[in-house]
């Protein structure tokens, strides 16, 4: 089932490999590296083994419309993705791009804003010519029924177009969801195709709009037409914790209490909002980042196994409907500007989770650097977009429970921030220490670190004996960076994937209508603080007594008589000389702001030549 009219050497299909019983190359071989394997041939095969050829229909016609296409998750995100997928010859052959909206825009204007973002290659551009000639744009209203008459007619002008299939990507914000889908399901359907929406996170901005929102949606969808995005459930290393988990016998054992002492996931960004703080400022770092990413990575850390590795038996794994609960947990709720919910996703691991007490939460808002550079000059409230003396967090750390067989006792910490020391986004499982310590307390705790992003990597940290005539214990590791093992693999990037699998029908890495948002009231954490507290730096750490007292109690949190308003903790912006790379060791601003999780139950363990902290 290879794209017509393809060269050899950009067909998805392996190169002497074809189907209808003759001979391909054997997946043990590919596996093993002996076969050096190209983007296209990587997706290629993710496309055949994953849906056998049967979901994916070539002859169709598909019409791929991005609402909000002059937006800039559009210029950077979509429009190159899309491209990627038409180059290596994923998409469907008869496949149109529709852009839509307000803007007053020509595909040469969209093409303008997005193609420094495709990475394209001299010679590739006959190709990028054909691409751009399947392009189109009508610039309309999102809540003007005319607007959506012109779209329609416009998409029924092309090739087969009210019989082809309609993929509808919703990158706008979810102020205008309810507008959008609704003239879309009133006007713009196929009539005889198959029609998919694609909306994008956050979804809802509390309890009651994420209810609203998801209720009007059922209400004009079907489940199956839904795909509510979170791209990080693309990303190669986020997949692989099922196989990490449920693919090695050694894992199995020691997924447990008893064996691993704390899980932290953590997500850090080296740049603020730089002009971008409108939006953010509406959201927070807790329901951009925290509620989505950092969530969806504890249910893959935490779930049990599921019954097989097809999409819903993946998702019933992760998330339980909300009629099958047996009763709600609390899970978060944050105020940088009245009620912020972050209530538990009725799902089978986070319904799990224990009510979040205000001791197990820090917040914080970066300032600038004095002696930073550029950019690191500026703090949060220095950006001209964010409102003035906004108390919006853009760092936040929350330790969470589950209370179950498995994890009972176990902390799991998420962190998250914007303008930290460097950009890395990580599982860290901290396994308990050796019980009979024969080595005078020289040994570290074993960890497995799983890094999503920069330099995917697997790695174990563990004790050898350092070399020489003396009887010393030394950290050591056991790394696979993808980067030196897989030379000749390009990954594909997540939203190659994910588009990937809205065209072919799989929603494995969408998130359900119940696993989307806050979903029921919670507590709230409220600050009496008298006043800021300084900016953390390395040399001034958080005074014990009054601003981050911990009293091991269960063990501690991040402070047992922490009552902060959202900026309070302020989280000093790095200057670029002093921002750690990804190899490095990291600079203040992670450990520091945590207070004391690390005298808590965070364990130091060495870089082992890494130098990456926790």
């Amino acid at each position: 089932m290879g794209r017509r009219g393809a060269d050899p050497g950009n067909c998805w299909e392996l190169r002497g490999c074809e189907r209808d019983g003759r001979q391909r190359r054997s997946t043990e071989s590919i596996m093993a590296g002996q076969v050096a394997l190209s983007r296209t041939q990587v997706c290629g095969i993710l496309r055949e083994e994953l849906y056998q050829g049967d979901a994916f229909h070539q002859a169709d016609t598909h019409i791929f419309i991005i609402m909000g296409a002059s937006g800039d998750l559009a210029k950077k995100k979509i429009y190159p993705t899309i491209w990627w997928l038409f180059r290596d010859g994923l998409l469907p052959e008869d496949t149109y791009i529709v852009g839509y909206a307000r803007s007053r825009l020509t595909v040469a204007d969209i093409r303008k804003q997005s193609e420094p973002f495709f990475k394209a290659a001299p010679e590739e551009k006959p190709k990028l010519e054909e691409f751009f000639a399947r392009n189109s744009y009508v610039a309309g209203q999102y809540n003007d029924a005319a607007s959506y008459e012109r779209l329609n007619s416009h998409m029924n002008a092309l090739h087969q177009g009210p019989q082809a299939n309609r993929l509808f990507y919703l990158a706008l914000p979810p102020t205008v969801y309810e507008a959008v889908t609704k003239n879309i399901h009133e006007t713009c359907m196929s009539q005889t195709g198959w029609n998919r929406i694609i909306v994008e996170k956050p979804f809802g901005r509390d309890l009651e709009s994420s209810n609203r929102l998801s209720n009007h949606i059922a209400s004009l969808f079907r489940e199956d037409q839904i795909y509510r995005i979170d791209h990080y459930l693309g990303k190669e290393m986020v997949q692989n914790l099922m196989v990490l988990r449920f693919a090695n016998r050694i894992f199995g054992p020691i997924w447990n209490r008893d064996n691993i002492a704390c899980v932290i996931l953590t997500f850090k960004e080296p740049f603020g909002t730089e002009g971008r703080g409108g939006y953010f400022d509406e959201f927070g770092i807790i329901r951009d980042v925290m509620q989505n990413h950092l969530l969806q990575m504890l249910c893959l850390v935490a779930m049990e196994k599921p019954a097989s590795t097809h999409s819903d038996d993946v998702r019933d794994e992760k998330e339980d409907h909300p009629s099958e609960s047996h009763g709600s947990r609390h899970l978060l709720s944050l105020l940088p500007k009245g009620p912020l919910s972050l209530a538990p996703l009725q799902v089978k691991v986070l319904k799990c989770i224990s009510e979040v007490q205000a001791s197990n939460v820090v917040l914080g808002q970066y300032v600038g650097n004095p002696n930073g550079e550029g950019e690191a000059t500026k703090g949060y409230l220095d950006d001209p977009t964010v409102p003035q003396g906004s108390t919006t967090a853009t760092f936040a750390a929350v330790v969470l429970y589950v209370e179950n067989e498995r994890w009972d006792g176990v902390p799991f910490i998420l962190r998250c921030g914007k303008a930290l020391n460097e950009r890395k986004a990580e599982v860290r499982l901290q396994f308990c220490d050796v019980a009979g310590d024969i080595f005078r307390q020289q040994c570290k705790r074993n960890e497995l670190v799983i890094r999503v992003q920069p330099n995917e990597a697997v790695y174990t940290k563990m004790m050898t004996k350092k070399p020489g005539m003396f009887f010393n214990p030394e950290e050591s590791e056991l790394d696979l960076t993808y980067g030196n093992r897989y030379q000749n693999v390009k990954l594909p990037d997540a939203y190659e994937r994910l588009i990937l699998d809205v065209f072919c029908g799989s929603q494995m890495h969408f998130v359900r209508s119940w696993a989307s948002g806050p979903s029921v009231p919670t507590p709230t954490v409220e600050g009496n603080c008298p006043g800021l507290f300084a900016p953390i730096t390395e040399a001034s750490q958080p005074d014990a007594d009054h601003q981050l007292s911990l009293t091991p109690a269960r063990p501690p949190g991040l402070g047992a008589e922490l009552r902060l308003p959202p900026r309070t903790l302020q989280e000093r912006k790095m200057g670029p000389g002093d921002r750690g790379g990804p190899s490095s060791p990291s600079a203040e601003g992670d450990r520091g702001a945590l207070g004391g999780v690390g005298g808590a139950f965070v364990k130091e363990a060495g870089g082992a030549g890494r130098g990456d902290s926790v």
